[in-house]
């Protein structure tokens, strides 16, 4: 079973909507996607239910961002975000060659980051709205 009408040139990036880290993310993404090649879905949405539920992770247990390119694969926790940062145009592609390091310890860092966000960040009671420029970006 595939989530249909998910752009198949794309590749999706699930977020907690209601995280002020994650939205401040998402912006940052946005911005240094110079190749127009990420789209946005909170997983709190029906969409992201859906996303997640067709990959079969427990977001319970994976409290993170989502990286899903359909068809293909899906990445979280840092394997995500240094996945992400790959395709970001300037410096930040650069991030990529932190993969080097073992997963064990780049998720023992992104856990305690997720783990403390709300508390560091804050937290929002609703999923952020995008503006009229940047509804495309949004699934």
């Amino acid at each position: 079973m595939e989530v249909e009408n998910l752009p198949k040139d794309k590749k999706i990036i699930l977020f907690d909507g209601v995280c002020n880290l994650c939205e401040s993310s998402v912006q940052f993404i946005i911005k240094r996607d110079k190749k127009d090649i990420f789209r946005f879905v909170a997983i709190q949405s029906e969409l992201g239910q859906k996303i997640i539920k067709h990959i079969g992770i427990d977001t319970p247990k994976t409290d993170s961002i989502i990286l899903y390119i359909p068809r293909k694969a899906y990445y979280y926790k840092a394997e995500a975000a240094l996945l992400i940062a790959k395709d970001l145009s300037g410096f930040y592609s650069a991030l990529s060659y932190l993969s080097f390091i073992p997963n064990s310890i780049k998720n023992a860092v992104y856990d305690y980051i997720a783990k403390n966000r709300y508390k560091w960040y804050g937290k929002k009671e609703f999923c952020m709205i995008p503006t009229p420029e940047l509804k495309a970006k949004f699934l």
